[in-house]
């Protein structure tokens, strides 16, 4: 496997910081939405029923959201820590590739498999 040089860990870095400021402002834009709807609005029972799908809906972006800000946090931690790029199960160096699409990644291709079955 392919080890990260200096500069590979530094664009990472770079892209984690850019990930964590978009999600922060995904969050923040999202709060007062995500409130629970008044159930005494004066408005119809179709439209309570839809405005209460899409705060669910809303909700749940959020958690996934707030779950992958967390996930970038302890990848900059992993960078501070020179142990960016490696496997946090096996210590294998997590291939390239997996980190270029998600880059907060903290398992190889092969043990998040394993984790998922």
């Amino acid at each position: 496997m392919v080890e990260l040089s200096a500069d590979d860990v530094e664009a990472f870095r770079t892209q984690l910081h850019t990930l964590r400021n978009e999600l922060d402002a995904l969050l923040s834009s999202t709060s007062e939405a995500a409130r629970p709807v008044d159930l005494g609005l004066p408005i119809g029972r179709v439209s309570r029923v839809d405005a209460m799908q899409q705060q669910s809906m809303l909700a749940a972006n959020r958690t996934s959201a707030t779950r992958r800000r967390q996930q970038v946090d302890a990848a900059l931690r992993r960078i501070a820590e020179d142990e960016y790029g490696d496997c946090a199960a096996c210590g294998e160096a997590i291939d390239p590739r997996r980190l270029e699409a998600q880059p907060e990644a903290a398992l190889c291709i092969r043990c998040k498999s394993g984790a998922e079955r």
